[in-house]
């Protein structure tokens, strides 16, 4: 057996010291109203903060009696008694005493703790959260937690622990864990990071996110919201040499022909740069960020595909602050294809992000490079899963969304035929959302009772209210094919496409 094999045997043994829980225990802490069986000869071992505790010293570190209190105290038959003159120090418990023993911890978390407890006993550990774990400050799905908040906050709180524990070798690996998370990390996890490199003195740290926040482009007044004044200066110092540092190496270089080459590759690294910082500001719900990089920066959002990326990643409340800024174009092409939005939205099947891009006057009516409309996708679709079953890489649509959206983008190219046949002088997408409640009925629904409403007008209240209610609303009454009265009901589709109102049924609730 190798040397390295051997090390890597002990530790596992030690391991299973604490993970078996009560086996041979000797202390037993409790966090967040959880119990941690431990031992106090391997934490004394590791840990210079532990020794001195268990040892009796008074407050072993700065701040020790943050981390527990009432040390003095055992817990025998549930019920905390007062210490005796044998059992002031943990030293002096002896027999059950010793092994009933329960510390209190305080202002260090459960899963921090056990994360200081794992490194004790095996000399490594793993900072970074579970691959696709739930965590409480990540919302998006099959997260793999390598730079989001949540993983961000779960360093810190243990570069926090490992610093009041004395435990510097922890310390030291979950700074290179937190360099690293930075790099990718939003801007607001960076600021964190930022002040607590400044309150551990991690002068290496300091010095990748005081650049990265300087290289940000946020202004002075909005990083004052975040941090302390004497901060922001710094960062303004940063920004300032740097920009010396840029001119200087530019007047030095204006007589050669590879300046312009220069100049252009370092503009294109601007503008991927801003791209990838208005990403991860949408990724945070962060729409006055990219606002702020809009006015100040000059970001030009159509460029870098901003409301196609929020439609693919995003929520539907992100999509439709985006598109309120007024700097997007809702109908704007991307790619060679030429695909908007709404033909991103119509391969989504995805019925809040149809019915918020169509309330902000998105054209149904738009064609790609190759002539396709969004109506024309979502017919494909409804065709192949009416025929085959199953739509290739969507095979877990919900047949429900995939029909809302077909109504939704049908009754919108409705409404916008019928306006421009009036002749309307008005933009055709604006014309969409004017009241035709008094227009006359057409002779293909002169039949249709007259209590009901008319199709454009129900269907456009769906995508106008933009509420899942009002759409699970009209999606039961078209199944249920009868209105109150107990007659039968014609819906009209679009032209020469298959009526959604036919096409699947299941149960209303």
């Amino acid at each position: 057996m190798s040397l390295e094999e051997s090390l890597k045997s002990l530790s596992l043994d030690y391991l299973n010291l604490l993970i078996n829980g009560q086996a041979f225990s000797d202390v037993t802490f409790s966090v967040e109203g959880r119990l941690v069986h431990a031992h106090r000869c391997i934490l004394a071992a590791r840990s210079l903060f532990f020794r001195k505790f268990f040892c009796g010293a008074d407050s072993p570190f700065p701040g020790s009696a943050a981390l527990f209190h009432d040390h003095g105290h055992y817990q025998r038959g549930g019920a905390f008694s007062p210490s005796s003159s044998s059992t002031t120090s943990p030293r002096g418990a002896a027999g059950s005493a010793a092994s009933s023993l329960v510390i209190p911890v305080n202002s260090v978390g459960y899963e921090v703790f056990l994360l200081l407890l794992q490194f004790l006993y095996s000399g490594q550990v793993s900072i970074v959260p579970q691959k696709h774990e739930a965590r409480p400050n990540c919302a998006e799905r099959g997260c793999w937690h390598t730079h989001c908040t949540s993983a961000v906050e779960l360093a810190l709180d243990t570069l926090t622990a490992a610093r009041s524990f004395g435990v510097e070798q922890l310390a030291i690996l979950t700074q290179k864990q937190l360099a690293i998370m930075v790099e990718k990390a939003s801007i607001e996890d960076v600021m964190k990071v930022l002040m607590a490199s400044r309150k551990h003195e991690l002068h290496q740290l300091w010095t990748t996110c005081s650049h990265l926040v300087a290289n940000s482009g946020l202004p002075a007044e909005v990083l004052a919201k975040h941090l302390p004044i004497d901060v922001v200066a710094k960062i303004e110092e940063l920004r300032l040499k740097s920009s010396l540092t840029r001119r200087s190496s530019a007047f030095l270089q204006q007589h050669h022909a590879a300046v312009d080459l220069g100049s252009a590759a370092s503009t294109e690294l601007d503008e991927q740069e801003k791209i990838r910082r208005m990403r991860r500001a949408l990724d945070c719900s962060d729409v006055e960020l990219v606002k702020l990089m809009v006015m100040g920066e000059g970001l030009n959002l159509d460029d870098a595909l901003a409301v196609h990326y929020a439609v693919k990643n995003c929520s539907r409340e992100v999509v439709k602050a985006l598109l309120e800024l007024g700097a997007a174009d809702v109908n704007c092409p991307a790619g060679p294809d030429g695909r908007t939005p709404l033909h991103v939205a119509a391969e989504m099947v995805c019925p809040d992000m149809v019915a918020v891009l169509l309330d902000h006057h998105a054209d149904p009516t738009i064609r790609t490079v190759d002539g396709v409309t969004p109506l024309d996708i979502l017919r494909s679709l409804t065709s192949e899963f009416l025929f085959k079953g199953a739509i290739p890489g969507l095979s877990h649509i919900e047949p429900n969304k995939l029909r809302l959206c077909l109504e939704l983008v049908q009754s919108a190219a409705l409404v916008l035929s019928r306006e421009e046949s009036r002749g309307s002088g008005n933009h055709p997408n604006a014309a969409m959302y004017h009241p035709i409640c008094g227009e006359p009925s057409t002779s293909s629904n002169s039949n249709n009772n007259s209590s009901m409403p008319n199709l454009s007008l129900d269907s456009r209240m769906v995508y106008l209210n933009l509420g899942m209610a009002a759409a699970s609303h009209l999606d039961c009454k078209m199944n249920d094919g009868r209105d109150d009265s107990g007659h039968s009901r014609h819906h009209q589709g679009g032209s020469g496409g298959i009526g959604p109102s036919s096409m699947y049924s299941h149960d209303c609730p």
